[in-house]
């Protein structure tokens, strides 16, 4: 598999969706088993039930990502 790429995009407000040949290891050192997931979602806002993965909690709480909350903060204080 040294010629898989792994791709892994940040979704705006929500979670990292992981495409490619990947391995996924939890806090226990137990390797998840992804076999004919060709892609995943992993959580960012921390509220999912099914952590890692994501489970659509982040719209429920309205999540709002680093990123855009960094900017938010930027334009804010430019406009001082």
């Amino acid at each position: 598999m040294a010629d898989a790429n792994v791709t892994i995009t940040a979704r705006p407000n929500g979670p990292l969706r992981v495409e490619g040949p990947i391995r996924l290891i939890d806090v226990d050192g137990t390797e998840i088993n992804l076999e004919g997931k060709p892609a995943v979602s992993l959580c960012r806002c921390g509220a999912s039930t099914k952590k890692p993965f994501c489970d659509g909690t982040h719209s429920k709480i309205g999540f709002q990502a680093a990123e855009a909350a960094v900017a938010a903060e930027q334009r804010a204080a430019e406009q001082k």
